[in-house]
């Protein structure tokens, strides 16, 4: 009941925004996977994205995204509120943003969410699948954008830290998260970021993976990012440097870092392939200690801009456990 009650209301949100003469607009993306690991063959609803932007005034706009996922634990589909951003244009291309956002901190996370129509392959980096990237923070940032010949851009961003939730920080700590780019050319971004937090051993493990901490930990984030997405060529590759202290165990340094590259050989098809790599020391504390090496490549048919069909073969490499072979394939729609 509270799902259709919640769907409800963002139809009526819509449609309100409608009436009362607000450029509000509704986009809606959901992925279908199939995949075949260890002869074992499934198929899969992926997340299915409501998108909700709004244009209140000439300086004021606003952006929500809710996200329906299944949840294997709970045997039934959950409702997560990924995105709520009140945005006010103060000053020419330079805009103050409050609300839930997704962090600035790669170019990944700051440019593909969840309509997996957009993501140039069917997952995201191990990146995020360690845990690595904090993927959202709430809180408030001052961001520029396409400033002077090289297009600079910065986001400068306080929020709750990784251990707190939407409602409440858990510490007297804050989250900072500064991020700078350029373009120097069309199609082409580079980009380097930091974040810092302190996470208390009271608050929540990171991104809900199980570790946990039994005591406080100072987290420090470098990231690095090339992207280019010509009209034939394409290529993006990051690297993520994290630095975890703790008093009992001293620093600990993991580095995370991943490359993409595909090559248009019709105007609708693209073959590509991704390397993705993590490292951690023995004594890491808070990730998962194992290191990863995956291979991809794949495919991907551009029926439209709104629906794509891609096919990966993906190979992963655990250390101290086997290697895993999986065959993927994902069809994705916007609407």
């Amino acid at each position: 009941m509270k799902l259709i009650r919640l769907l409800y209301f963002i139809i009526f949100l819509g449609l309100s925004g409608s009436i009362f003469a607000q450029d509000t607009k509704i986009r809606g993306f959901i992925d279908i996977n199939s995949s075949l690991e260890n002869d074992h063959l499934s198929f899969q609803i992926g997340e299915y994205d409501l998108f909700i932007t709004s244009e209140i005034n000439d300086r004021i706009s606003f952006l929500g995204e809710t996200v329906f996922r299944y949840d294997l634990d709970k045997n039934d589909f959950e409702v997560s509120v990924e995105r709520v951003i009140f945005k006010y244009n103060y000053f020419g291309n330079h805009s103050f943003l409050i609300g839930k956002h997704h962090t600035p901190l790669n170019y990944w996370n700051d440019s593909y969410h969840h309509g997996r129509v957009f993501f140039p392959t069917i997952d995201r980096p191990y990146l995020f699948k360690a845990g690595i990237i904090p993927l959202h923070t709430t809180g408030a940032s001052l961001q520029g954008m396409n400033l002077g010949k090289l297009r600079f851009g910065y986001d400068l961003m306080v929020g709750n830290g990784i251990g707190s939730n939407d409602l409440k920080d858990n510490d007297t700590h804050k989250s900072l998260t500064a991020a700078v780019h350029i373009k120097p050319l069309d199609r082409m971004r580079i980009g380097a970021s930091f974040y810092h937090d302190n996470i208390s051993p009271d608050g929540d493990d990171h991104h809900g993976l199980g570790l946990g901490i039994e005591e406080a930990v100072k987290q420090q984030l470098y990231t690095a990012s090339f992207a280019y997405f010509g009209k034939k060529l394409e290529v993006l590759t990051e690297a993520t440097y994290a630095a975890n202290t703790a008093e009992s165990s001293g620093t600990v340094n993991s580095i995370s870092s991943y490359f993409y590259a595909g090559y248009r050989i019709k105007e609708k098809i693209i073959p590509y392939f991704r390397l993705d790599s993590s490292h951690f020391e023995d004594e890491e504390f808070y990730y998962t200690n194992n290191d990863v090496t995956t291979f991809t490549t794949g495919i991907r048919y551009e029926i439209n801009y709104l629906a794509v069909v891609k096919l990966e073969y993906q190979h992963e490499s655990i250390s101290l456990l086997d290697n895993i072979n999986r065959v993927k394939l994902q069809i994705a729609i916007g609407f």
